[in-house]
């Protein structure tokens, strides 16, 4: 197990690190307080390759695996199931990030028990009709499309299918933009659903399959959330390394006092720590190991936690100025706080690993 990277790996790094320095992190604040990003950056990254980073190469996509993958989400901070038909119509715009998606399977009453979902997809002579409420969707009412996880049979994880709503369908609506801590240039919505008809050919996959495509892109969930953790928590320990070089205090600068060069080493120890259990889990779930999902919750829940514990001391070691929003680091604590929650709590995560250690 070499987790070493390659000379075409740390390529991938660089391009993604130097386009979000270029064209994101200088407008973050600012597209904090739109409330939105422009939708005008979605195909430039797409010109890059990463709008299909595990889409194969005959499809179109980048074909990366997911240790790769977690190195994009990291720099920069699936039609897996679909027919041929499907993938025809909608896998070629979501490429080039012309359309973007909204992924819809968290509801009001049930966000961490996913499998109780109550919103009904009835069958017609051409289709479905869609009734229900999602809940905390990313990219409600600015995405151009919507999957969304719908019971078609009974109550039990085998009765849920996955169907692709497009904007603008008559029955969809979304409810009052989410006043949020943190993610604020992404906008959140709930997406109601009262008799949306979608036509049979936007079913994706199986019927009755849909629960298990949503486990099934989990892990691999799990390992990006985690990656953005680690690059965001990076991030800001790069810049604030930088301002205790700067900062004075007691005739020298705050980085020759012995206890803060402690608390930096041992920030550096966690983030490389975490960086190396991130790579092994995509690893694993890259090779099929039969602990892959077990490595995945664990990665994710070590690294979401070391991401917003460093991020917090460097807001610490930057005194009041880590207060102010001029110096970037309160917007990376707020934002890095949502992912001990996103992709499965880090309570559902201790939850697999213990089932996963006990055998149950």
């Amino acid at each position: 197990m070499d987790f070493a990277l390659t000379e075409e790996q740390g390529a991938i790094i660089d391009l993604a690190q130097a386009f979000g320095q270029e064209h994101i992190a200088p407008f973050a604040r600012e597209w904090e307080a739109m409330g939105t990003i422009p939708k005008e950056l979605w195909p430039r990254i797409a010109e890059l390759g990463f709008g299909g980073l595990y889409v194969s190469e005959d499809n179109g996509g980048a074909g990366l695996s997911r240790l790769e993958a977690t190195l994009v989400f990291e720099a920069l901070s699936h039609s897996r199931y679909a027919s041929d038909a499907l993938k025809a119509k909608y896998l070629p715009p979501a490429l080039t990030m012309d359309t973007v998606f909204s992924y819809c399977l968290t509801e009001p009453g049930s966000g961490s028990d996913a499998a109780a979902l109550r919103t009904r997809a009835e069958r017609t002579n051409v289709g479905y009709t869609l009734t229900g409420t999602k809940a905390f969707i990313s990219g409600g009412g600015y995405s151009d499309a919507y999957i969304v996880m719908a019971r078609t049979g009974d109550d039990s994880p085998r009765g849920i299918s996955a169907l692709i709503v497009e904007d603008g369908l008559p029955g969809l609506s979304f409810g009052g933009l989410e006043d949020k801590m943190g993610w604020r240039s992404q906008p959140t919505r709930q997406v109601q659903l009262d008799g949306a008809r979608v036509p049979s050919l936007n079913l994706l996959g199986e019927e009755g399959m849909g629960f298990s495509y949503a486990m099934a892109g989990l892990d691999g969930g799990r390992l990006n959330i985690a990656a953005c953790s680690l690059g965001a928590a990076q991030s800001a320990l790069d810049v604030t390394r930088a301002y205790m070089a700067e900062r004075k205090a007691f005739g020298q600068s705050i980085d020759q006092f012995q206890a803060l060069q402690f608390r930096l080493a041992d920030m550096e120890i966690a983030l490389q720590s975490g960086r190396t259990f991130l790579r092994q889990a995509a690893w694993k779930l890259d090779n099929g190991a039969p602990d892959a999902t077990q490595f995945c919750a664990m990665a994710k829940k070590l690294v979401t936690e070391t991401g917003s514990q460093v991020a917090d001391q460097c807001l610490q070691l930057h005194g009041g100025y880590g207060y102010l929003a001029d110096y970037g680091i309160e917007k990376i604590v707020r934002d890095l706080r949502v992912h001990q929650i996103l992709e499965g709590t880090n309570e559902i995560m201790r939850l697999i690993v213990a089932r996963q250690m006990l055998g149950s």
